[in-house]
């Protein structure tokens, strides 16, 4: 006699979800979207909003930063303190450091902060697009947890090379990582 398998709605609602996930858009570790409003800061006009997610490579970071000068650039990283109430953002505190590492170039296999990143580039409209992953970093509770931290576009780009922070300038926009 042959048996053939029931396939139920549910359980292939299930499998369907699997698999999307393990495609690399699932989060990886099952947390969700958290969205980051930018807030202007000294005296700048920028402002963005960013998603950020989990992903198996790392903390997925996705949106846009506006108000920026066209074709400038400016660095980009995460910070320590979840607090954006100062008007020069100062009250974020120093990069997200939990290994107590110097700053330095992320993905360049040599030493650097958690809260170090690439910096972004803006377009001929004074837009940056943002998508970058952030090895090493989630929104899970742990050590390595970026929620309750603050996402900060500095004046200037990182220079990648100078202490503590990159020579990157006052901070023109901030946002808290809820």
């Amino acid at each position: 006699m042959h048996v053939v398998p029931r396939i139920t709605a549910l359980s292939l609602a299930a499998l369907l979800a699997g698999g999307c996930a393990s495609l690399g858009g699932g989060s990886g570790g099952g947390s969700a979207v958290k969205t980051v409003a930018l807030e202007s800061r000294s005296g700048s006009s920028v402002t963005g909003n960013l998603k950020l997610s989990d992903t198996k490579a790392g903390l997925r970071i996705r949106g846009e930063v506006r108000g920026l000068a066209p074709g400038s650039e400016h660095g980009f990283h995460i910070h320590e303190k979840g607090d954006c109430s100062a008007p020069d953002a100062a009250s974020a505190g120093p990069h997200f450091n939990p290994a107590g590492v110097a700053h330095g170039r992320a993905g360049s296999g040599g030493a650097h902060h958690a809260g170090d990143m690439p910096n972004i580039k803006a377009d001929a409209k004074g837009v940056a697009k943002v998508d970058q992953v952030v090895a090493g970093v989630t929104l899970a509770a742990g050590a390595s947890s970026a929620t309750g931290r603050a996402l900060v576009v500095h004046r200037d780009p990182d220079d990648y090379t100078s202490q503590p922070a990159g020579n990157a300038g006052p901070r023109f926009a901030c946002g808290v990582i809820r």
